[in-house]
């Protein structure tokens, strides 16, 4: 999908299952993740969305190995990070870090922001002593925050100031690349804005790379260079940003775009709004052939026993559906 040489990130064939638990579930297996392939190229915001419990955040935490993938590898700038010894590992991390998506339970209570954003650059030996204070206060101020508050507690500060807490101990050790897992989720409207914006200007100035999670189809808008949608572990469709808003593809796609609001109330009056039918299914009994063909409107007979691949539909679109070709892109139009 990309050149080599520009990909940061590589992931191919990447699998997390789990064990079920409990009476109903023993002995089966939840597909978190189920053989996603995505390249990131340095420097981009690739934006991951998708309904809740689709696998997004699993995806993120196992691209850093914070979850153990089951199968599949990921490359980080060439060097494969699911066979690395911990000790190898743990050095890649300074180069790897992620942006929690509650700023309330990531923070540790009993440090002050001084501590916790001190607390990798201790960990990785990149300074000691007062070296620390001050890179942790500079920090602070690239973050928006006074430097003043150093030595004040997380419950002292609000969401949105907690979440840029975050974002400087992810920034302590110089990282590459970031996943951010729904960053503002947990943030008023108010300052969404503020935290997206921060985000991309901390990308502008240490030309980082981020994978870029949430479920804010307005917020992935906003940031993203190409956009990823997941639906029960698998990527349904991928494409450049702006492509994936103005034009998508795969009858999923279709459904989420639809559902965001537009600004302008007369368009907001005039369009339809696209309504899945039914629930997301479980992880542990996904439906056989396309997994989305129980809430899709255009199934047809050999929708439920064809797995879909990702195939190029257009230039840089990528669509997992078998009613759709490169000759025949619009599904409403598709052959039965």
């Amino acid at each position: 999908m990309n050149s080599e040489n520009d990909n940061l990130i590589s992931i191919e064939d990447l699998r997390v299952h789990y064990g079920g638990s409990g009476f109903w579930h023993a002995g089966r297996t939840v597909k978190a993740v189920d053989g996603v392939s995505l390249a990131i190229k340095k420097g981009e915001t690739l934006g991951l969305v998708g309904e809740s419990g689709c696998g997004k955040s699993t995806l993120g935490k196992a691209v850093l190995r914070l979850t153990e993938p089951t199968s599949g590898k990921v490359y980080f700038n060439g060097k494969d990070l699911t066979d690395m010894p911990n000790a190898v590992m743990r050095e890649q991390r300074k180069h790897l870090q992620m942006i929690f998506q509650d700023p309330y339970a990531s923070l540790n209570p009993r440090m002050t922001v001084g501590q916790i954003i001190g607390e990798p650059i201790r960990a990785f030996d990149i300074a000691k002593g007062a070296s620390v204070d001050l890179r942790a206060k500079e920090l602070m101020e690239t973050v928006g925050l006074s430097s003043r508050f150093a030595d004040r507690y997380p419950r002292e500060f609000s969401g949105g100031q907690r979440q840029r807490i975050g974002i400087a101990r992810a920034l302590a050790v110089d990282p590459e690349f970031i996943v951010a897992d729904e960053p503002i989720s947990a943030l008023d409207v108010s300052i969404q804005a503020q935290v997206m914006n921060l985000l991309g200007r901390l990308q502008a100035e240490n030309q980082l790379t981020y994978l870029f999670i949430s479920h804010d189809l307005r917020a992935v808008r906003h940031l993203s260079d190409r956009v990823a949608v997941m639906y029960l572990g698998k990527i349904v469709e991928l494409a450049p940003g702006k492509d994936i808003y103005s034009d998508p593809l795969m009858p999923y796609t279709k459904a989420l775009i639809s559902a965001v609001p537009v600004a302008d109330p007369d368009l907001e009056s005039k369009r339809e709004r696209i309504i899945l039918k039914g629930d997301v299914p479980s992880p542990i009994d996904p439906p056989s052939g396309c997994s989305f063909h129980t809430r899709c409107a255009y199934a047809v007979d050999e929708c439920q026993r064809v797995v879909p691949q990702l195939v190029e539909i257009k230039p840089a679109h990528f669509v997992s559906c078998i009613r759709i070709s490169p000759d025949n892109p619009d599904i409403d139009f598709a052959k039965t």
